[in-house]
């Protein structure tokens, strides 16, 4: 098994006409993803290699049967695009959009509340199911199957543990890029429940940064409801206070945010954090040999 995405996902990307869109989508599809649609206002009728494009979210889903989406779209329409998406009823949207302003987010992840509908992003790579499924823009080259789940707020360190895992023979049962936006969809804490019900998903790697609150909340819940064992990261020690560096969220305010804090946080919950990459992926293989 894996969370969120597997080998019934079926597949519909906005924005599939745009540069990044196609290119993403065909890797994805070329990664063993069900592609099964595009959405391109006005271009109904239309194809991409064979993937046929419709005008609208809904119109995709009727024809398709599609049950997830990834968006490509400006950061002005993406809101509405999430929009467009959960209306239609997909059960999963993956938002690769960055610069979404902080209102229209606030906004659309306040919609989202009760629709059935999970949002991952903005901002985010995507997630990957290896063997599975890829939905986003995370190189499905460096990943491998296995047991181990991954939830960051960075894509780059994302890409960057996950190769030091797959490197140590490590493999992965899903991979999840959040975002590191102030507002966003999954977080930590969701992710973490999805990977303790997961039977394959044996142990999980949890990689922070700097700013917010979201490892704080995390470092309580692996305390109160994880019973699988946890290693994590945090980025950020040597950040300067009120200077943002790199995500929007990713800011020190005061004595609050800080890199220390959040791996105070993970240690007194008992989880075991690495002060580099690769050290966490030792921990890890550490973790899994008992």
């Amino acid at each position: 098994m894996a969370i969120l995405i597997g080998g019934d996902t079926r597949l519909v990307v906005q924005g599939i006409t745009g540069r990044e869109g196609t290119f993403h989508t065909l890797r994805n599809r070329a990664y063993g993803t069900n592609v099964v649609a595009g959405v391109t206002p006005g271009k109904s009728g239309q194809d991409v290699e064979g993937i046929p494009v419709f005008d609208t979210v809904e119109e995709a889903a009727g024809a398709t049967g599609a049950n997830a989406g990834l968006i490509f779209v400006p950061a002005r329409f993406a809101a509405d695009a999430i929009y467009e998406a959960a209306d239609a009823g997909l059960g999963l949207v993956v938002c690769i959009t960055e610069n979404i302003p902080v209102k229209d987010m606030a906004v659309a992840v306040a919609y989202l509340h009760g629709s059935g509908t999970t949002l991952v992003g903005p901002n985010c790579p995507g997630l990957i199911s290896p063997g599975k499924a890829n939905v986003g823009i995370i190189p499905g080259e460096i990943c491998s199957p296995g047991a181990v789940g991954l939830i960051s707020r960075s894509g780059t360190l994302t890409y960057q543990i996950v190769n030091e895992l797959t490197q140590r023979g490590i493999g992965q049962s899903t991979c999840v890029g959040m975002g590191g936006d102030p507002v966003h969809g999954i977080g930590f804490v969701e992710a973490l429940e999805r990977f303790e019900a997961d039977p394959q998903t044996e142990a999980v790697v949890v990689i922070g940064e700097i700013g917010g609150s979201d490892e704080e909340r995390a470092a309580a819940f692996i305390r109160d409801h994880v019973s699988k064992p946890v290693v994590a990261y945090v980025a950020g020690f040597s950040a300067p206070p009120g200077k943002r560096m790199g995500h929007a969220g990713a800011i020190i305010t005061g004595s609050s945010g800080t890199a220390q804090a959040k791996a105070d946080a993970f240690e007194e919950a008992g989880v075991r954090v690495g002060r580099n990459p690769a050290e966490v992926a030792e921990l890890m293989r550490e973790t899994l040999r008992g």
